[in-house]
């Protein structure tokens, strides 16, 4: 915990800009997570997110987790659970369209909080991508313009709670995972921990902070750094791609269950859009004396999302060979 990267961005436009750059950057090559502060997101409107939350939770959700619970007997299960997760969720979609209004529920309150809140991360999630292009050599906006499709990302929110467990060794608060789209946006409980992630063969916790946004690459940010640019030059036949497969890192992650204390967790996804073409990222290559006669094969981001819904909880590998062989464009 105590090397988990956490970075300032409050000089990101001064002097300090390639520092912040250069901390960003190893994040994304060997954690796939970090922790933002100054951030630019006001403080006052996280503090009022999180009551929010916490008090519609209490207030609409929490009876509704124990009766599920009692009504699937899981208080007297003896042996380790691992077709279910010990959370209480609901969802919210923000871009291409809000449903934010058609949640049952919600306060006036509570609903104009998390609109606020959503334009915000919207924001920032563009502005972390524009660095990320900016550390990969790509232009301004590229990353964006990729997942933009026909209709622009899609961009939605995950509530969730992560009640008192009685019996956390057989069960996960979230099982593990690495996440199908593009850049994750948390704003994760400050006092009750939880979330995990692996790195080199360990699971490592992601340190509670307050105020803090906890930023975590997607699938597509590994496979889907596609090329900067190709130039044709007739003396040279000069093929220049910049491209980073697998520099940048998905890493699985899980929220294990606890027996004191109730963890909020609000993740935002800022993904592809359903029609955006992703194209598998290819190794660095950069020559001038050959052409290159490869087809690099493309899918539609939704159609990853059709394969991800029945392996999400295995591992990333096999998903990234199967789109090898899908080529619907």
């Amino acid at each position: 915990m105590e090397n988990f990267p956490v970075i300032n961005l409050e000089n990101i436009n001064g002097e300090e800009r390639k520092a912040v750059l250069e901390k960003i950057e190893d994040a994304c090559e060997n954690w796939g997570f970090f922790e933002l502060v100054n951030h630019g997101i006001p403080l006052e409107l996280l503090d009022t997110v999180e009551r929010l939350t916490k008090e519609h939770y209490r207030k609409c959700m929490e009876q509704r987790f124990k009766e599920a619970v009692a009504s699937k007997g899981l208080e007297g299960v003896q042996g380790e659970i691992k077709d279910m997760d010990w959370e209480s969720t609901f969802f919210l979609r923000h871009l291409p369209h809000s449903n934010i209004s058609e949640i049952p529920d919600l306060s006036e309150e509570y609903r104009k909080a998390m609109k606020d809140f959503a334009q915000k991360l919207e924001k920032l999630a563009e502005e972390l991508l524009d660095l990320l292009c900016e550390n990969l050599g790509l232009e301004k906006g590229y990353l964006k313009k990729a997942f933009y499709g026909s209709k622009g990302p899609n961009f939605g929110t995950k509530v969730a709670n992560y009640p008192p467990c009685p019996k956390p060794e057989l069960v996960k608060g979230l099982r593990a995972h690495t996440d199908a789209g593009g850049i994750i946006l948390l704003l994760q409980d400050d006092k009750v921990s939880g979330l995990q992630l692996l790195k080199d063969g360990q699971w490592v916790d992601v340190p509670p902070m307050r105020h803090s946004i906890v930023v975590n690459l997607g699938d597509q940010l590994e496979v889907n750094e596609i090329v900067l640019n190709s130039g044709y030059d007739s003396k040279n036949i000069l093929v220049k791609q910049v491209i980073t497969n697998g520099k940048y890192k998905s890493v699985e992650h899980r929220v294990i269950a606890r027996t004191d204390g109730t963890r909020m967790s609000i993740a935002s996804f800022y993904n592809p859009a359903g029609d955006a073409v992703i194209y598998p990222a290819p190794a660095l290559l950069e020559t001038k004396t050959q052409v290159i006669d490869k087809v690099y094969p493309k899918f539609v981001f939704e159609d990853y999302m059709r394969l991800y819904a029945t392996l999400k909880f295995q591992p990333k590998e096999p998903r990234f060979e199967a789109m090898k062989g899908v080529n619907t464009v």
